[in-house]
């Protein structure tokens, strides 16, 4: 309606500009007219001007609607020109969050009270299909949908593992049951997160007890695995020992100890600051002789 009006005061203003002479006699009214008219079909043209091209800011889509139909053309982010006629209704696709508190029942009947968060974004192939059935505003549909679908997972675990153990689980399930009801409509859903659970206080330190008792449990069996780890650690290598002990004493038979021991007799004697020399034969004592290197030296003439 506003391009129609401007593109109309565009057309009368440019009328008067090249008839402001047929108007009045007088040539300085008809300068008046002349400015003032310009003026106006300059704006007109300006505004008209400005129905003919859209910016969608980054982050968004557009959705094209004339007279009540609905283009099924998803406008991009960026410059275009369109339908001066045409209304063009925006939609985020940014990651939109939703808190909320729900209070739930427990799988044995008990009352809880559950923060939980969905993260989603519209699917851009899609925004023209939620402004058809949805509209601009979606977060009644995915709140009703979120409340609906936590309150049935949850009713069937226990409040124990709701409130500590299978958390992670839950909040995969109702993500996977969240993308399954929301993609066909056109929402992505990127992650969903149990934030805080709350339950009675005589059943949170009953839970946090035992918790703290399996806690401990596992840790004196890791201390004791441990332990049995380094027992079989020191067996496997006392065994080691006593078999390379036994090779040994298998190796070691009278002709390599005779022979052995000619050999440190033979480096004893070269050796520069040996003043022993022992002789044996294996078999009887040995017999340790001093030497004086300085007389045994031989004189030279």
């Amino acid at each position: 309606m506003s391009f129609v009006i401007s593109a109309i005061a565009s057309l009368v203003s440019i009328l008067v500009f090249f008839s402001s002479s047929r108007l009045v006699d007088n040539r300085v009214a008809q300068l008046v007219i002349k400015v003032i008219a310009g003026l106006i079909g300059l704006l007109s043209i300006l505004a008209s001007f400005s129905r003919l091209v859209i910016v969608i800011p980054a982050g968004n889509v557009g959705v094209e609607d004339f007279q009540g139909k609905v283009s099924d053309r998803t406008i991009p982010a960026g410059l275009h020109i369109i339908n001066p006629l045409a209304r063009i209704v925006e939609f985020s696709t940014r990651l939109t969050n939703i808190k909320e508190v729900i209070s739930a029942t427990s799988k044995e009947g008990l009352a809880l009270s559950v923060d939980v968060a969905v993260q989603y974004r519209v699917n851009p192939d899609q925004a023209a299909d939620i402004y058809l059935k949805i509209g601009t505003n979606e977060n009644e549909i995915i709140i009703s949908r979120f409340r609906s679908i936590a309150r049935e997972i949850i009713s069937s675990y226990n409040a124990e593992e709701v409130y500590a153990t299978k958390r992670e689980e839950i909040s995969l399930k109702l993500a996977e049951k969240l993308r399954s009801q929301l993609a066909p409509i056109g929402f992505i859903v990127d992650e969903t997160l149990l934030r805080d659970v709350r339950v009675p206080e005589t059943l949170q330190a009953a839970i946090q007890q035992r918790l703290k008792a399996e806690q401990e449990n596992l840790q004196m069996k890791f201390i004791l695995d441990k332990e049995k780890q380094e027992a079989d650690r020191k067996r496997i290598e006392a065994k080691g020992s006593a078999d390379a002990q036994k090779i040994l004493a298998e190796g070691l038979t009278p002709a390599v100890l005779q022979l052995r021991a000619i050999e440190a007799t033979e480096k004893l004697a070269a050796s520069q600051n040996s003043k022993l020399v022992i002789l044996g034969n294996g078999q009887n004592q040995p017999l340790i002789l001093p030497v004086d290197r300085e007389k045994a030296a031989p004189v030279t003439p």
